[in-house]
């Protein structure tokens, strides 16, 4: 009995011992359910990370040393892409504001108390202080993505922190640089472990699948780099993008500010993220801020041309070929909602995998995480988890939580058709808007006054400072969806004049500004700029003038019992520039009309204010 209970105890710690060995032998790799990356306990622990940077060698010399710049790189990934050989998939981010910014106050930005047109002197330039230490650029969105199984890489943007070159605000050197760090993801390029030095690093835990994402600037950045159609970048999560420093900084030919940065422009963005080396800045600042930004940006005119056409990433896109993923708020009027829709609607022409997420707050707001894991598992892992043949359009309602949006078809929703309203006079009080035109109207005139706030002209019963135009009570529910446009006929008491539109919910709700309930939707436009945005006519005091141009798009239901508005102002404090007050504008209601794009049409419309 002894011996035989040895033998078994033998056999026991044997097969135990090969059962353990060929546990630890088991390599971790990434888990998928319901075409999700899950999180992997193996790849959990950020102590076991291993974090290092390096610089990437571009094709550009935009800092005039020379030599082509380099761009400054950190990379965390699990330690079994060192310990296993296990390759995996990038998220990649790059910025221009991990390593500081500019600090001040109103000297920073341009000087909005003067009359349109006119020269002033320009603002206050700073000298931004570096932050940060080697190897660290960021820690953001590590806890999110390393744990389920992919490397994470951040990137300093040309000019910024320890990369190399000059920013440059929308330039080519801001598309080439993450183009570059992706070719060395991918072992096109070299990478070194010094910004001057030889010593090269390679990338061999990649597999060459990159996916990148991030917010404002951060998310420009993906698009900049998909409009090179570098390989291995293989889907872009943009989250808020600027994708042109155009209609950031101007609308439809007139000068204006993008929503709580009063007086910021593209030279005041190139002062604030500058720091770079700083003995390069001096070159830096003459080459491009006081050379090709100046002589470019035109606040004169507000004109759109070669050098702001130069920055608008629509007229880049045909080598683009990366899955995209927008995400924006309907409320954002800091980067506003148009930037995503123009780039999604052309993408969607040229055929690649799109979606579009909007929520009805402000400025952010990531798409919820299970749309990103989906995306990214299916274009990154290569999960085919059906995703390119979901809803095209996510949006979260108005009372509803950011990760529980509504699915839709398409945006604009496609049941949405155009309805045109007409105006009813009623100044200094409210007139009508009707989808029936009346034969003859007044003219009607407001008086240009920049004291008066937006939320001031809308709350008020009587106001000789703006044009109001409401609809009948709605017994319904209306529910807008797309791109509002308005055709203005209007005439000035000077040869120039800003123009804004506001289309609200009334009445206005706790006398405050509420922007899921009073706000729908918002335009500006510079009426010398009748014939067009790329060429400015002095307007012929008391002549007629006719203007069309869209205004935000949105997708906003409008709760029954509500008004919707049509107010029609001159300078908008917050965003236009603010000339003495006086200039009276008079609109011809017979020619001005709204096109409102409505969920059923003009039926669910006339069904809804039908007494």
């Amino acid at each position: 009995m002894t011996n035989r209970s040895n033998l078994s105890l033998i056999i026991f710690t044997f097969f135990s011992l090969a059962l353990g060995f060929a546990q630890n032998e088991q390599k971790a790799q990434p888990i998928f359910k319901d075409g999700e990356a899950q999180v992997v306990e193996a790849f959990s622990n950020p102590k076991d990370w291993l974090r290092h940077d390096l610089w990437v060698e571009t094709t550009f010399d935009t800092d005039g040393d020379g030599k082509m710049d380099r761009m400054h790189v950190s990379v965390t990934r699990p330690k079994q892409t060192e310990t296993e050989g296990l390759k995996l998939p990038v998220i990649y981010v790059s910025s221009p504001y991990f390593a500081g910014v500019a600090q001040g106050g109103r000297e920073l930005f341009w000087n909005v108390q003067h009359e349109l047109g006119e020269e002033v002197p320009g603002p206050i330039h700073p000298v931004v202080k570096r932050t940060g230490e080697r190897p660290v650029i960021s820690n953001s969105h590590l806890k999110t993505w390393v744990p389920r199984g992919y490397i994470v890489v951040h990137s300093s943007s040309p000019g910024t922190g320890l990369s190399q070159g000059s920013p440059t605000v929308g330039g080519d050197n801001e598309s080439l640089a993450p183009k570059a760090v992706i070719d060395w993801l991918c072992g096109r390029v070299k990478g070194y472990t010094e910004p001057y030095g030889s010593e090269t690093v390679e990338a061999y835990w990649s597999t060459g699948k990159v996916g990148m994402t991030g917010t404002s600037y951060n998310g420009t950045i993906p698009l900049a780099a998909a409009t090179t159609g570098v390989d291995g970048l293989e889907a872009i999560i943009p989250i808020a993008p600027n994708t042109s420093y155009y209609h950031y900084y101007r609308s439809n030919g007139l000068v204006r500010s993008p929503g709580g940065y009063l007086g910021e422009d593209i030279d005041v963005l190139y002062d604030f993220i500058h720091s770079g080396d700083e003995s390069k800045r001096a070159y830096n600042n003459a080459k491009v801020r006081d050379s090709i930004l100046k002589n470019g940006m035109d606040r004169i005119t507000g004109d759109y041309n070669d050098f702001w056409a130069s920055r608008d990433y629509l007229n880049d896109m045909e080598p683009m070929k990366a899955a995209l993923l927008m995400s924006h708020g309907f409320n954002d009027w800091n980067v506003m909602p148009e930037h995503s829709y123009r780039i999604y609607k052309k993408a969607k022409e040229m055929g690649i995998p799109s979606q579009i997420y909007y929520h009805q707050l402000g400025h952010g707001g990531p798409p919820p995480l299970t749309l990103m894991n989906k995306w990214f598992t299916r274009y990154l892992h290569g999960v085919q988890n059906g995703v390119e043949n979901d809803p095209k359009a996510w949006i979260v309602r108005e009372d509803d939580p950011m990760d529980q949006p509504t699915p839709y078809v398409d945006y604009p929703n496609p049941k949405a058709n155009p309805v045109t309203l007409y105006l009813t006079s009623g100044a200094p009080k409210s007139g009508g808007l009707t989808t029936q035109k009346i034969a003859e109207q007044p003219n009607e005139t407001l008086i240009d006054d920049y004291n008066f706030t937006g939320a001031d002209l809308a709350k008020a019963d009587i106001s000789k400072n703006r044009l109001l135009y409401i609809t009948p009570v709605l017994k319904n529910d209306i529910h807008i969806s797309g791109v509002p446009t308005i055709t203005i006929r209007l005439s000035s008491s000077k040869p120039a004049a800003n123009l804004s539109v506001w289309l609200v919910a009334l009445p206005w709700k706790d006398g405050k500004v509420n922007p899921t309930e009073n706000i729908i939707t918002r335009g500006w436009a510079d009426p010398q700029n009748y014939k067009s945005i790329t060429e400015s006519t002095p307007l012929v005091p008391g002549k007629f003038y006719d203007l069309t141009f869209d205004l935000m798009p949105d997708d906003q239901i409008i709760k029954s019992g509500n008004q919707i508005g049509l107010m029609i102002f001159s300078s908008d404090q917050e965003f236009t520039l603010h000339p003495k007050p006086g200039t009276e504008l008079t609109i011809d209601l017979n020619s001005t009309r709204l096109s409102l794009p409505i969920v059923g049409g003009t039926e669910t419309y006339d069904n809804s204010v039908k007494k």
